[in-house]
């Protein structure tokens, strides 16, 4: 595979998945807020679960897509930006394994608490803003 096809398909997982974190950030993060105790257990599992049919493979491959960009672009791409591009996906997998699920678990299992909430939409900057650093990288990268 041609080292600009790699950056393309890297680039669309980026845009995809930096467009569905953004959404999670601004629209159904803050809806957790509205939803009422009796209803959130149920409103959060099938939130949790839907959610993982669009993230969850898409995470993966972007994963892989960005170890391979890293090793096929180390000597061809400028300032080891295959490198910064590889490193964002491993910080955003470590944010989302260390911090987000370790929040999520904790409303499954109480419930509605808006301080865990708000925790969770905090700590998701961290991802947003690294996935969105990350596409515009490989924009850059593609120009």
């Amino acid at each position: 595979m041609s080292l600009r096809l790699l950056l393309l398909l890297n680039f669309a997982l980026a845009a995809y998945l930096t467009g569905l974190i953004w959404t999670v950030q601004v629209v159904h993060y803050p809806s957790f807020a509205l939803v009422g105790k009796a209803e959130f257990p149920r409103y959060h599992a099938a939130h949790t679960e839907r959610m993982s049919y669009v993230v969850l493979a898409p995470m993966v491959v972007e994963l892989a897509l960005a170890a391979w960009l890293a090793w096929a672009g180390r000597g061809a791409l400028p300032h080891g930006a295959s490198w910064w591009s590889f490193g964002l996906v491993v910080f955003v997998w470590a944010v989302t394994f260390f911090v987000s699920v370790p929040f999520h678990n904790r409303l499954e299992a109480n419930g509605y608490d808006y301080i865990t909430i708000d925790g969770l939409i905090r700590t998701n900057w961290l991802r947003t803003l690294a996935w969105s650093a990350r596409l515009a990288l490989l924009g850059w990268l593609l120009k």
